[in-house]
C-alpha cells in the first residue's frame, strides 16, 4: 500500500525504492508514530472530523498494534515503505476501511517531526540519568580518594601537583555543562509540529492544535507550519550535545589510559573494563576505553554530516530529511554505551597513591619558588627567569633542584637560602593553591561540597 498512490501510475525502479524505503532505520518510532496517532485521532472527534464510533475503532485498533509492537509480535512487510506506512497497513487490517480517515488533515512531514521529537524526549531522559550517575561516580571517587596527590600535566608534560579529587572533580563540571545544555535543548524539543500537515497547516481549522501540543504532553504548537515541518535544529542541537559530550568522556578516557600504563602505573583498571591479547599472554588492554575515545570521532562526525545535509536544503520538507534518524538514533546508542562505561570502568579502577607521589618531580614546584620570589620582592618575571637559569643549571650537573649545592643557587639567586628549598614539598605546594577553585585540600573540600550540592539540586530539578 503507497500512501502516495493515485497521481503516479508506474511503478517505483527497485533501486530508487531501495533508497526511498526508511523502515530499517524508522522502525524504532513505532510507539511514538502510535501515540502520536492515538492524538491525532482524538483530535479528529474533538473537532467533529470523525464520529465517536469512529475514533473508537481507530482508536482500539492502534492500541491492539501498540501491543504488537510491545510484545515484539508486530509483522512488517516488505512493501511497508516506512514505520508510518507499516502502522496505517495494518490498522485497515485491523478496522478495515474507517482507517483511511485518521490520515484527515495530516501529513507525513508533520507526523514524522513529532515522532522524532517524542523519541528524543525519551532518549533525553535516559541519557540524563546516565550522565547524573557518572557524576555521581566521580564525586565518589573524589571522596574514596581523597588525600592522593597526582602529577598535573599540561602538553603532556608535568606541571604542577594537584589532588586526585580535584582531577576527578575537573571531569564532573565539564560533564555538569554537557547535562546543562541537554537540558536546555528540552524547550526546543518540546514543540509540537503536528497538524501543521506537509507545509500549509492542517486544512481544517476546528483542529485544536494546542489541545493536541498539551494531550502529547509538549508545551506548544509550533508557530509556523512551513518552519515546522523542516526544522530539525533540535536534532542538529541534540548531535552537538552528544558530541560535545564524547570530546570530555574522549579526554577522561584517555588519561585514564595513559595512567594505566606500565610507565605511569597510576591506575589498574578492573579485568571488567579490560581484554586480552590474541598473541601475547600479558596483555591487559583498555579496549573499551579506548572504543570510548574512538566514539568521540564518530560523535563529531554525525553532526558535521547532518549539518551539511541540511545546509543544502530550500524551504519546507525535503526527503533529505529522512536521513536525520541515522545519525541522530546512533549518536544516542552510542552516548548511552559511552556514559556507562566510564561509569563502571571509573568506579571498579584501583589507584596506586605511591606510584603517583613518587612520581611528581620537582620541577613541579619551580613556580613555587618563582613565588616565594616574589613574596622577598623580586619582581615575577625577574624571579621567572632567575629559576629557570637555576633549573638549566640542575639539568647541566645531572641534579634535581633539591640536591643542587648551595652555592649555585647563590650564584644564581643572590640572597638565596635553604628556607627557599622548602618549596619543593608537595604539600605546601598543594596548600598554597588554597583560592577558590584551587587545589588546596581546603578548596577542593568546599568543591566537593559544591559538588554534592549541584547533585542534590540537579537531580530535584530533573524530577520535576
Amino acid at each position: 500500500m503507497k500512501l502516495w498512490k493515485g497521481r503516479l501510475s508506474g511503478s517505483l525502479d527497485k533501486n530508487a525504492a531501495r533508497l526511498n524505503q526508511s523502515l530499517a532505520f524508522d522502525r524504532r518510532l513505532a510507539e511514538y508514530d502510535l501515540r502520536g496517532s492515538m492524538a491525532w485521532c482524538r483530535a479528529l472527534g474533538r473537532a467533529g472530523l470523525l464520529d465517536t464510533e469512529g475514533v473508537n475503532q481507530i482508536n482500539n485498533g492502534l492500541e491492539r498494534i501498540a501491543a504488537e509492537v510491545q510484545d515484539d509480535v508486530f509483522v512488517f512487510l516488505d512493501s511497508d515503505e516506512d514505520i508510518h506506512t507499516a502502522v496505517e497497513r495494518r490498522l485497515a487490517e485491523l478496522v478495515g476501511d474507517v482507517a483511511g480517515k485518521l490520515h484527515t488533515g495530516r501529513s507525513r512531514n508533520d507526523q514524522v517531526s513529532t515522532d522524532l521529537r517524542l523519541w528524543m524526549l525519551d532518549a533525553l531522559q535516559r541519557i540524563d540519568e546516565l550522565l547524573l550517575a557518572l557524576q555521581q561516580t566521580l564525586v565518589d571517587r573524589a571522596e574514596s580518594d581523597w588525600g592522593m596527590t597526582l602529577p598535573g600535566y599540561t602538553h603532556l608534560q608535568q606541571a604542577q601537583p594537584v589532588l586526585l579529587s580535584h582531577w576527578w572533580l575537573s571531569h564532573f563540571w565539564a560533564f555538569q555543562r554537557d547535562l546543562a545544555r541537554m537540558r536546555q535543548l528540552l524547550d526546543q524539543v518540546r514543540i509540537c509540529p503536528l497538524g501543521s500537515g506537509a507545509l500549509a497547516g492542517t486544512g481544517f481549522a476546528a483542529i485544536d492544535r494546542f489541545a493536541l501540543a498539551e494531550d502529547l504532553g509538549f508545551l506548544k504548537p509550533a508557530p509556523n507550519s512551513i518552519d515546522a515541518v523542516s526544522d530539525r535544529d533540535f536534532a542538529a542541537e541534540f548531535l552537538f550535545c552528544a558530541a560535545m559530550m564524547g570530546v570530555h568522556a574522549s579526554r577522561l578516557s584517555e588519561m585514564l589510559i595513559l595512567f594505566s600504563t606500565q610507565e605511569f602505573g597510576f591506575i589498574i583498571l578492573s579485568d571488567d573494563f579490560s581484554t586480552g591479547s590474541s598473541l601475547m599472554p600479558h596483555k591487559k588492554n583498555p579496549d573499551p576505553l579506548e572504543l570510548v575515545r574512538a566514539k568521540s570521532g564518530v560523535l563529531t562526525g554525525s553532526l558535521a554530516g547532518l549539518l551539511a545535509t541540511l545546509k543544502g536544503l530550500p524551504s519546507a520538507y525535503d526527503k533529505d530529511l529522512q536521513e536525520d534518524k541515522v545519525p541522530v538514533f546512533t549518536a544516542a546508542d552510542s552516548i548511552e554505551m559511552v556514559l556507562s562505561v566510564l561509569s563502571g570502568a571509573i568506579h571498579s579502577l584501583q589507584v596506586n597513591p605511591r606510584r603517583m607521589l613518587r612520581s611528581i618531580d620537582s620541577l613541579a614546584m619551580t613556580t613555587d619558588l618563582a613565588d616565594a620570589l616574589v613574596e622577598r620582592g623580586v619582581p615575577f618575571r625577574q624571579a621567572y627567569s632567575l629559576v629557570g637559569q637555576a633549573v638549566q643549571r640542575a639539568v647541566e650537573l645531572g641534579v634535581s633542584l633539591p640536591e643542587m649545592a648551595l652555592e649555585e643557587w647563590q650564584a644564581l639567586i643572590p640572597n638565596f637560602d635553604k628556607e627557599l628549598l622548602q618549596v619543593f614539598d608537595v604539600q605546601r605546594s598543594l596548600a598554597r593553591r588554597a583560592a577558590w577553585g584551587g587545589t588546596a585540600p581546603d578548596a577542593v573540600l568546599e568543591q566537593l561540597k559544591l559538588a554534592r550540592k549541584t547533585l542534590v539540586e540537579t537531580n530535584l530539578t530533573g524530577s520535576e
